[in-house]
């Protein structure tokens, strides 16, 4: 498997790498990031032949389009992917002012949910001037999943299916965007958006991973059937499959449970017995489904990314895949690399 192997968004009419790269951390992310150091991971993604990008307003207040745009600026237009985000509402506004968590000395704007239909309109003209770049393919409603919004969710999500799904449509009637879909952490809202509108995508993080597959019951089958295409984050379970079960190994983004432990020990032993590196086999069963044309990953470091990069396209054998179902770690149904 390789990053830069081009693949179909669904119905979308798009090619996208097997690799995308998303940008949160660009945002400053719980640490700050070089301005350099931002600029020499998006051109080492650019030499490794990645030509989808993910961003949003959220990342850093808008720090990640504006370093995203000023890398992509000057690269021929048609030979990338882009997408990014609308629910959230920029505002310039004095850093003493701002609440920037978990961010770090992000760009001096206020955020606010608007999942209204001009609040989207405003969204993606707004995003637009930040990455001074003509057009985005790609728009997702973000984060209308309770993990995001707790009690107030079902409203949310009402909102945005009245308001930014509207702004949406239009856009995409009309030839403005090509692909429209919602992006959350719960594959239950992903399905439920699907059931109620006509979504292109979706952008699920951590909801498919080697640890969870409970997404293939429904919302999985229902993508195929629909043409919808999924581009899967938060594939390492935020750290514990990369790290491994170590000390302090995280698990949506707090300390592993021991059952969680217990169950990537498994995994591992499993890895070692065939000389496969777990991340590898995390990166790389993500991307085996036939609705999910692509892995978004982001990365802190330079060494990071190179080591992503390397980590996709790893030799697996099948036999691997094959002891991980006999031994109960995986799904009889998950589809697996060929």
């Amino acid at each position: 498997m390789k990053p830069h192997e081009k693949r179909a968004f669904g119905r979308s009419g798009l090619d996208v790498t097997a690799f995308a790269f998303g940008t949160a951390p660009l945002g400053n992310f719980a640490r700050e990031m070089e301005e350099e150091n931002a600029q020499a991971m998006i051109e080492r993604a650019w030499d490794a032949g990645i030509r989808f990008y993910d961003t949003s307003p959220m990342y850093g207040h808008g720090l990640a389009e504006l370093r995203l745009g000023q890398a992509l600026r000057w690269k021929k237009r048609d030979d990338f992917v882009l997408s990014s985000k609308v629910g959230r509402r920029l505002s310039a506004a004095k850093r003493s002012e701002i609440d920037f968590a978990p961010w770090k000395n992000a760009a001096p704007n206020k955020m606010t949910f608007d999942y209204s239909y001009d609040g989207a309109m405003r969204s993606i003209e707004d995003s637009l001037q930040r990455l001074a770049l003509e057009r985005i393919e790609v728009v997702f409603i973000h984060d209308i999943d309770r993990f995001t919004q707790g009690e107030a969710q079902p409203e949310v999500f009402k909102t945005a299916m009245e308001g930014s799904w509207k702004a949406l449509e239009r856009l995409r009637s009309e030839g403005v965007i090509k692909a429209i879909g919602v992006g959350v952490n719960e594959w239950e809202v992903c399905n439920e958006a699907l059931k109620q509108r006509d979504f292109d995508c979706f952008l699920l993080a951590g909801r498919y991973t080697l640890l969870e597959q409970e997404a293939l019951e429904e919302f999985l089958p229902r993508c195929e059937e629909r043409g919808g295409a999924v581009l899967v984050g938060g594939g390492f379970n935020s750290g514990i499959l990369a790290k491994g079960a170590v000390a302090g190994a995280k698990y949506n983004y707090a300390p592993a449970p021991k059952h969680i432990l217990e169950q990537v020990m498994k995994i591992q032993a499993v890895c070692q017995n065939h000389d496969v590196p777990l991340p590898a086999a995390a990166l790389q069963f993500v991307v085996a489904h036939p609705a999910i044309p692509a892995f978004c990953a982001g990365t802190s470091t330079l060494e990071q990314l190179e080591q992503n990069l390397e980590w996709f396209s790893v030799p697996i054998p099948h036999a691997f895949w094959a002891d991980l179902k006999q031994q109960g770690l995986l799904r009889e149904d998950a589809p697996v690399p060929v």
